[in-house]
């Protein structure tokens, strides 16, 4: 008996196997056929033992398949095999093309489910003792990739630059010189930013530094894709930083006292 063709959308989380979700091990499990990207771990793929793999991973310079090859190949696995898994790195549907594979399967009567995946954008700043949003320092977070389809740099960088928002910029290492460039237009040559590479993976590397000093931070430490870029006030609360800015930070006491802060700002 023919199996019923079927797209589950699973977000495979930031690049540690561990943070994938139940659901979307369970939903591994029961798959026929797993698409998985290049930013996902291949531990993951032991979930799915009965499964045909198939990589479709897309990289900068170097594509396995396009877009277009990879939404035909949703749809001629899934009505001759069953049930399709779409693994992708992150969340699907945060600079995932993931609505774009479920129309297209769906103009095929492809039933679809998504299974959503921890972001990158919070969970790798996370990962460095970077909280997005805090309490008097930012009240609000945006994030934005810093390349767009036609290849040029995302002109919401330029809006973000103007506010007191964190901003989380994915895809943005190629477009490095340019976001530093838009952000001294600001007059915000002292903020603080951070640049994580192979986030949450045994490979995780970072380094700090400020706008206007954040590309040599980048080549001296040999810093590359994939990676994500955090500016904002919270970048001071980096576990690396714990102690840097301890003076400034013990000017509100009572805040640390009351969060327990004290003696991790001590520690360094």
């Amino acid at each position: 008996m023919k199996k019923q063709p079927k797209l589950t959308l699973i977000g495979a989380g930031p690049g540690d196997p561990e943070l994938i979700t139940l659901k979307a091990v369970k939903a591994l499990a029961l798959a026929d056929v797993v698409l998985y990207d290049a930013l996902v771990d291949p531990e993951l793929l032991s979930h799915a033992p009965q499964a045909e793999k198939v990589f479709v991973g897309k990289r900068k310079g170097a594509h396995q398949f396009s877009q277009e090859e990879i939404n035909r190949l949703i749809v001629d696995k899934a009505l001759n095999n069953g049930h399709v898994v779409r693994l992708k790195g992150g969340d699907p549907n945060v600079f995932g093309r993931g609505a774009e594979e479920v129309e297209y399967a769906e103009n095929f009567g492809v039933m679809t489910s998504i299974i959503p995946g921890i972001i990158s954008a919070i969970a790798v700043p996370a990962g460095q003792g970077i909280p997005v949003t805090r309490r008097r320092v930012a009240e609000s977070f945006w994030v934005v990739t810093g390349t767009t389809s036609a290849g040029a740099l995302s002109g919401d960088i330029r809006l973000a630059a103007q506010s007191t928002a964190t901003v989380i910029i994915l895809m943005g290492m190629g477009k490095l010189r340019e976001i530093v460039s838009v952000y001294r237009e600001c007059g915000k040559n002292d903020l603080p930013v951070a640049v994580i590479q192979n986030g949450t993976t045994m490979t995780e590397r970072a380094g700090y530094g400020t706008i206007d000093t954040i590309e040599e931070v980048v080549r001296k430490e040999g810093l590359s894709s994939p990676a994500v870029i955090v500016t904002g006030e919270v970048v001071k609360y980096a576990s690396a930083l714990a102690g840097y800015y301890e003076e400034e930070f013990l000017e509100d006491e009572f805040l640390f006292q009351n969060l327990n802060l004290l003696p991790f700002l001590k520690r360094g």
